[in-house]
């Protein structure tokens, strides 16, 4: 069978995160625009308790991921955990549908500015991301009060909001253009590609890959796949080999390759025995360019020279594998820094989307290539470091810095 829109990674796909009150319509939105029942919806309030995540494909996005969050006003006993989720999704979502509660109860006060407090703060906070934000009156088939309500939203937030029924499906079609619209004009304004220039059509390119553990038999690790894919796409004349056949794999070439891409893990022994004519550089590598910030990176990797065994480093990485024999993030990384800095140095190791809001007690922090996030997840931790003043770096510049070849290295 072919592969479908349904195989695409979660990290490829276009983040869609819905918010708003409890019981303001959001899991209804979602269904309606799904065309099938993703979230549960209720008249009980707080109905929605962790994010519900839906891959589908929108004609005109693509590959999609549609998220529902819970009522950023859950005053439940679980409820700042709650909204603490609902927080992580607007660091990770790409657009945002801010949905208003159509019913004249939620905000038919004497200070209804007031009222929409909340809501202009989570406005302000997606706004300061960078996050396109589409403004939805929900519920539209019981409220009669949306003549009032519509000015009021743009007096308050300069954007004219539409409206929408999960019930008579209004305003669904309409939504669905505005997040197509707001999908091209961010997919415009942040064209990238993994290899980023580096390469032209029929240049040879060699990727040196490890089929050690972190490999799981008869498949390739995703940044792997995803490098291979656009190098294709891209017309390269692409050679795969493991480190033990890259000695004979160059003999068989009449010209060196133009780019060799290896295992960060490898790059001292590949630096050594590639010929002088060929650029290097590495997965990980490639990934802290597209996934994140480069430059921060190259400069925080310089911090590791100013550690001591009294500080502490933060080591991030993006799946939750159980640990494994020779892992690179909780094995070979941090031996090779405490080499360099003392057997004592402090190393906390986090997973998944365990990232702590104080960074203030970190000397440095290490990424990994981050292939399992989407860029806006990983930009939000860059920009959090950045605010704090911490020095931040990812594995494969970190490696490439102990490696003694940083300035060696393609794409740095």
């Amino acid at each position: 069978m072919g592969t479908t829109w349904n195989d695409t990674p979660s990290a490829d796909r276009v983040h869609i995160a819905f918010f708003g009150r409890m019981n303001s319509g959001k899991s209804s939105l979602i269904n309606a625009l799904a065309g099938q029942r993703i979230s549960i919806v209720s008249e009980v309030g707080g109905t929605t308790t962790d994010l519900v995540k839906k891959p589908m494909e929108i004609h005109g996005i693509g590959a999609c991921m549609l998220v529902d969050t819970a009522g950023f006003d859950d005053t439940g006993a679980l409820g700042d955990s709650r909204v603490a989720l609902a927080k992580r999704a607007a660091k990770q979502a790409d657009l945002a549908v801010l949905v208003f509660n159509g019913e004249p109860a939620q905000w038919n006060t004497d200070a209804p500015q007031e009222k929409l407090a909340e809501e202009k703060q989570w406005f302000s906070l997606l706004q300061k991301r960078d996050t396109p934000v589409i403004l939805v009156v929900s519920k539209t088939d019981t409220n009669t009060h949306a003549d009032k309500l519509v000015p009021l939203i743009e007096e308050i937030f300069h954007k004219k909001p539409l409206l929408a029924s999960a019930v008579t499906k209004e305003g669904v079609t309409e939504l669905k253009q505005a997040l197509v619209t707001a999908s091209a004009e961010r997919s415009e304004a942040e064209k990238r590609l993994i290899t980023a220039g580096m390469v032209n059509r029929q240049d040879v390119v060699m990727l040196v890959m490890p089929q050690d553990i972190q490999a799981p038999k008869g498949r390739l690790i995703l940044p792997q796949v995803q490098t291979l894919r656009e190098l294709l796409d891209l017309k390269c004349v692409t050679m795969c080999v493991t480190p033990e056949e890259f000695p004979h794999a160059l003999e068989t070439l009449k010209q060196p390759p133009k780019l060799i891409i290896t295992d960060s893990q490898m790059f001292r022994t590949i630096y050594e025995k590639k010929p002088a004519e060929s650029m290097l550089t590495s997965f990980s590598v490639l990934f802290a360019a597209y996934k994140g910030d480069i430059d921060y990176f190259v400069q925080g990797a310089q911090a590791i020279g100013t550690l001591t065994e009294q500080d502490h480093v933060l080591i991030a990485e993006c799946c939750t594998h159980a640990p494994l024999d020779e892992d690179i993030g909780r094995v070979k990384l941090p031996r090779l820094l405490r080499q360099r800095i003392g057997e004592r140095l402090n190393i906390d190791i986090v997973s998944g989307t365990d990232f702590p809001d104080d960074l203030s007690g970190y000397s440095l922090l290490i990424q990994c290539g981050a292939c399992m996030f989407n860029r806006k997840y990983v930009m939000a931790r860059v920009t959090s470091a950045k605010e704090q003043q911490i020095p931040m770096t990812n594995y494969g510049v970190a490696i490439a810095y102990l490696s003694g070849i940083l300035n060696q290295v393609e794409g740095v």
